[in-house]
């Protein structure tokens, strides 16, 4: 069964936190970050939410959130959140095809459809890359 970490409201979500509850996976994540800050300027930043009483990191580029990132038992995920409109370019791109797969087996949540994508692995962290890329450029 899946478990999500990061639950305590009071125990922030610092570099030692994560390497505690994601062990060998903090490594993954580490590089996937700083990749991300180094080649797409993105911003990751904490913040507790108490409706689904948990904490979510928020990775954006500028003022537009690019993806959510969560903490779960020996993973993390990334959420996109995409539109109708971008289907056919996410269909396009040179991502694994389980990834797409899952995408368009998912429920949209209004209007937005949401990619997720379970990360645990570095071979990953080149698809979480174009997926970022396609995102900033998406209108």
């Amino acid at each position: 069964m899946e478990k999500q970490l990061l639950r305590e409201q009071e125990i922030f979500p610092s570099e030692e936190v994560l390497k505690n509850v994601l062990g060998g996976v903090y490594e993954v994540l580490d590089a996937l970050k700083t990749r991300l800050m180094n080649e797409e300027a993105l911003v990751f930043d904490w913040y507790y939410y108490s409706d689904g009483k948990s904490w979510l990191c928020k990775v954006c580029h500028k003022k537009k959130t690019v993806f959510w990132l969560s903490v779960w038992d020996g993973y993390f995920k990334t959420t996109f959140f995409f539109l109708e409109r971008h289907l056919e370019s996410i269909a396009a791109l040179e991502i694994a095809e389980p990834i797409k797969e899952d995408f368009y087996r998912i429920k949209p949540v209004g209007k937005l459809i949401p990619m997720i994508v379970t990360i645990h692995l570095y071979e990953q962290i080149d698809d979480i890359v174009k997926i970022v890329k396609f995102k900033k450029s998406a209108k």
